[in-house]
């Protein structure tokens, strides 16, 4: 019997991934929803000694990694691997998985939601009416299919938003990493994307090379009156870079599924009328959610039977 420790989740309970890790005679213990510091974490990963461990949002630093006697597997509950410290555990044997496109749909539908608010003043309207201001007059709206769309990013989710943008019948522009050709839209470099584009959309991973990747520099060069939406990770946008650029009249308005320093992001951003702020849920529906939590306990149960993940994120060295 090995012990599973689930750092955090984002939903109600566990029973979902008890049922299945206790049903390979695996035990599992949990922290609790809340992310613990790294710090605690620490102290969980030393008091249990787990061989797998499984994270939503918590932090797992070189040191929780390096704990445990006999780790297998660190599983992500989610896509991003930015909380996990991958190298560590390569380096001591360990793999790491993640449920790379249990999401696509639900995060690419959000991204399309939030385009669609800026260009329809949905939530604008809907407050101006509730405070008793009816004024149909003042619409300054545009129309979708005349909308150039910019997404950063072309893994299943940003290539599924390129498809809902095209049959919206928006020009759509792609930036991806490999700068590969693509299959919907017209690949082009971050600049030309930038300056084109009325709608970008951020759909790539954080790393160290895109951190802050719309900074100072690269938010003036986006196209006048242009909207931003991020969906993906906070960090890859400065958030003062964005203040200056809503406060210049430079940007037209935000749409932001996550935020730098959430869960507590600066309210000098996020109280901006010309922002739309959700507090990055962009992946959550119903059934997203049973499939994350079932696919990741498999995964987990699938490797300390000593198989192979099904969604590896990197090759752990041979340990002695």
């Amino acid at each position: 019997m090995a012990t599973v420790l689930q750092t955090d989740f984002a939903w109600p309970d566990t029973s979902i991934e008890r049922g299945i890790i206790e049903a390979a005679s695996h035990r599992l213990v949990c922290g609790p929803s809340t992310p613990l510091s790294a710090k605690e974490i620490e102290g969980l990963v030393a008091r249990h000694d787990p061989q797998a461990i499984m994270t939503c949002w918590a932090q797992v630093s070189r040191a929780a990694i390096e704990l445990p006697g006999d780790l297998r597997i660190i599983q992500r509950l989610g896509v991003g691997l930015d909380n996990i410290v991958v190298p560590a555990a390569t380096a001591r044997g360990a793999w790491v998985a993640n449920v790379p496109d249990y999401c696509v749909h639900e995060v690419s539908d959000h991204a399309i939601a939030l385009l669609l608010d800026w260009a329809r003043g949905t939530v604008r309207f809907d407050r101006d009416v509730k405070h008793g201001n009816w004024n149909p007059a003042a619409a300054q709206l545009r129309r979708v299919s005349d909308l150039t769309v910019g997404i950063i990013g072309y893994g299943p989710i940003g290539r599924s938003t390129a498809a809902k943008a095209s049959a919206f019948g928006c020009q759509v522009l792609i930036n991806r990493a490999s700068g590969g050709a693509v299959d919907i839209g017209m690949s082009c470099d971050l600049p030309t994307l930038l300056g084109q584009s009325d709608v970008v959309i951020i759909h790539a991973p954080l790393t160290q090379s895109t951190a802050h990747l719309l900074n100072r520099e690269t938010i003036p060069a986006m196209k006048p009156g242009a909207y931003l939406i991020n969906v993906s990770r906070g960090p890859l946008v400065e958030n003062n870079a964005l203040i200056a650029a809503l406060e210049s009249g430079h940007l037209s308005g935000a749409g932001l599924d996550v935020v730098e320093g959430e869960p507590c992001p600066p309210r000098a951003l996020i109280d901006r009328p010309d922002v739309i702020v959700t507090p990055h849920v962009a992946f959550s529906s119903e059934a997203s959610l049973v499939e994350l939590r079932r696919r990741s306990a498999e995964e987990v149960v699938r490797v300390l039977a000593g198989e192979p993940p099904r969604h590896p994120c990197n090759l752990p060295e041979k340990t002695a």
